[in-house]
C-alpha cells in the first residue's frame, strides 16, 4: 500500500475545498417585501389643489406614477437656485465626507475579496557569519567565516470550505452599497436644504417688504392725526397712541432683518463657503415658479426610490451575511501551505543542485473550548440582524409618513393661501376706507388703528401661506426620493434603481496617495 504523501494530502484538501466551494453557511439574503398597500392615506386625497389668484398660488395637480427628474429643483425655474445647488453639490464638505466614506467601504470590500485567492510571498536574506573556534563550522569546507544567502517562495491558501470568507466579502459589499445610498441621501438632503433655505430667504424678504409697507401706511396715518391734532379736531392722546403703534411695528423689522442675514450665512455654508464670502444669488418669491404638475410615486415604488430605505435594506444584507460569518467561524478552518526555498554560501549558487528545500502542508484548526465566545458571537450576529430588520421597518414607516404629511400639507396649505389672500384684500380695502374717512373726519382713530392691525396680520399671514406652497412642493420631491435614478443615462430599465455613485467632487484638501 502506498503512503499518504504531502502532495496527495494537498490534492485531497484542494479537492475538498472545491467540492464545498458552493456551500456558504448562514441565511441567504432576501429582499424585504414592499408594504402591501396602494395608498398613503386612509382616504383618497384630492388630486387638484385650489388656486389663490396670485403668483405662487397657482393650482396644482397630482399626477400619479409620474417620474421625477434627476435635478428636480429645476421645476421652480430659478437660475440662481440652479446655480447655487450646483455649486453646493460640488463644494459642500458633507458631500465630500460621504464620498470618502463610500471609497473606504469599496476599498475594504475589494480587500476582503482578495482573501478568496492564494497569497504569494517572496523572501530573501543575506548575512555574514563567524563561528567560534571552539565550535565546529557548519560549512563543508570548515570555514569559520562565511556568508549565507537565503531565498524562497511561499504560497498560502485558506480554503473557504463553509463560505465564511465569501460571507464576509458579501457583508462588505453590502456596506459599500449602503454607503452609496448614504451618499445619495446626502445629495438629496443638501439639495433640499438649499431649496428650503432659498425659499425662506425669499419669504423673509417678502415679510420685510410687507412690514415696510405697513410702516409707511402708519406714518401716513400719523401725519393725518398730527394735522388734525394741530387743528384741535382730535386729542393729543390719539397721536401718542399712533406713535406707539408705529414704534411697535418698527420693532418687528430688525428681527426679520437679522433672520435674513442669518439665512444668507446658512446658504453660504451650504455652498461650502465662509459666511464672509458674499453670495451673488438672491431670492424673492416673485422669481420662483410653482410647478403645475406634481408627481406621486406608487407606494410599491417608494421603497425602491428612497435612498434612506435602500441604505437600510443594504444594512439588513450586511447583517445577514455576518450571521454566515459567525456560523462559519464555529466550523473547521483549513489552510494549505507550500514553499520553495534555498540556502547557499554564494549568491550565484542559490537554487543549485542539492540546495533546494520544499514544504507542502495542511493546517486544520477547530476550536473546541473557548468559553462560549463563538456561540455568543453567533447570537450577537442574529440579534444584529433583528435590529437591522427593525430599523428598516422604522425607516419605511417614516418614508410613508413623510409622503402622507406632505400630501396633507399641499391640500390644506393651498386652502389656507386662498383664504389669506381673500383676507388680505378685504383688510387692505378696509384700511383704505378707514384712512379716507379719517382724513374727512368721518370716523374715530380707534377704527383706523384696528384696520391697520388687521391688515398687518393678514399681509404677513399671506406671505407665510405663500411660502408654505413652495416648501410643500420641495418637501414632496424630497419625500419621494429626489429622482436620483434619472440623474445619469442608464443602459437598461433594470439598472435604473441600482445605486450608481455620483461623480466624486473635486478634491480641495487632501491629495491622492
Amino acid at each position: 500500500m502506498s503512503s499518504f504523501s504531502p502532495r496527495r494530502a494537498a490534492a485531497f484538501a484542494a479537492a475538498f475545498g472545491i467540492a464545498l466551494s458552493g456551500c456558504a453557511v448562514g441565511p441567504d439574503f432576501k429582499k424585504p417585501e414592499a408594504p402591501k398597500t396602494d395608498a398613503y392615506l386612509p382616504d383618497q386625497p384630492p388630486s387638484d389643489f385650489v388656486a389663490a389668484g396670485i403668483p405662487g398660488g397657482e393650482a396644482q395637480t397630482i399626477v400619479r406614477n409620474m417620474d421625477i427628474p434627476g435635478q428636480w429643483w429645476q421645476v421652480f425655474q430659478s437660475r440662481p437656485l440652479n446655480s447655487l445647488i450646483a455649486e453646493s453639490l460640488a463644494a459642500n464638505p458633507d458631500i465630500q465626507a460621504a464620498s470618502a466614506a463610500l471609497r473606504v467601504a469599496q476599498a475594504n470590500a475589494r480587500a476582503q475579496r482578495a482573501s478568496l485567492f492564494p497569497t504569494l510571498g517572496i523572501n530573501g536574506g543575506a548575512s555574514q557569519n563567524q563561528t567560534p573556534d571552539s565550535l565546529q563550522s557548519p560549512t563543508a569546507d570548515g570555514a569559520q567565516n562565511y556568508s549565507l544567502f537565503t531565498a524562497g517562495v511561499t504560497v498560502s491558501y485558506t480554503v473557504d470550505a463553509f463560505g465564511g470568507i465569501r460571507r464576509q466579502a458579501e457583508s462588505l459589499d453590502a456596506v459599500a452599497e449602503q454607503q452609496c445610498f448614504e451618499l445619495e441621501a446626502t445629495y438629496l438632503t443638501l439639495a433640499s436644504n438649499v431649496v428650503t433655505a432659498a425659499i425662506t430667504e425669499a419669504s423673509l424678504r417678502a415679510q420685510i417688504d410687507a412690514v415696510q409697507r405697513i410702516i409707511a401706511a402708519q406714518r401716513d396715518t400719523l401725519g393725518i392725526l398730527q394735522q388734525q391734532s394741530g387743528l384741535g379736531a382730535i386729542p393729543g392722546g390719539d397721536v401718542a397712541t399712533q406713535q406707539a403703534a408705529l414704534a411697535q411695528t418698527e420693532a418687528t423689522l430688525p428681527p426679520l432683518q437679522k433672520a435674513l442675514a442669518q439665512q444668507r450665512n446658512l446658504l453660504a455654508t451650504l455652498a461650502g463657503k465662509l459666511p464672509s464670502q458674499a453670495l451673488a444669488e438672491r431670492f424673492t418669491l416673485d422669481e420662483l415658479v410653482l410647478p403645475h404638475e406634481l408627481p406621486l410615486s406608487l407606494p410599491s415604488k417608494l421603497v425602491e426610490q428612497r435612498p434612506d430605505v435602500r441604505a437600510a435594506e443594504a444594512n439588513i444584507h450586511a447583517a445577514s451575511a455576518l450571521v454566515g460569518v459567525a456560523v462559519a467561524n464555529q466550523l473547521p478552518q483549513l489552510t494549505l501551505n507550500a514553499g520553495v526555498g534555498s540556502q547557499a554560501l554564494a549568491l550565484g549558487s542559490l537554487f543549485g543542485p542539492g540546495l533546494i528545500a520544499t514544504t507542502i502542508g495542511i493546517n486544520v484548526l477547530q476550536t473546541v473550548i473557548d468559553g462560549g465566545a463563538l456561540a455568543a458571537k453567533k447570537k450577537a450576529a442574529y440579534a444584529a440582524l433583528d435590529q437591522a430588520d427593525a430599523q428598516y421597518r422604522s425607516t419605511v414607516l417614516l418614508a410613508f409618513r413623510n409622503v402622507a404629511d406632505t400630501l396633507r400639507a399641499l391640500e390644506y396649505d393651498a386652502l389656507a393661501l386662498k383664504a389669506t389672500v381673500t383676507a388680505e384684500r378685504a383688510a387692505a380695502t378696509s384700511l383704505d376706507i378707514a384712512r379716507r374717512r379719517l382724513a374727512l373726519g368721518d370716523t374715530t382713530y380707534v377704527f383706523v388703528l384696528n384696520a391697520e392691525l388687521l391688515y398687518q396680520q393678514a399681509l404677513l399671514a399671506r406671505v407665510q401661506a405663500q411660502t408654505n406652497r413652495y416648501t410643500d412642493t420641495a418637501a414632496l420631491f424630497q419625500a419621494l426620493g429626489g429622482g436620483w435614478w434619472n440623474r445619469d443615462a442608464v443602459a437598461s430599465d433594470a439598472d435604473r434603481l441600482r445605486c450608481r455613485p455620483p461623480t466624486p467632487p473635486a478634491k480641495t484638501v487632501t491629495s491622492q496617495r
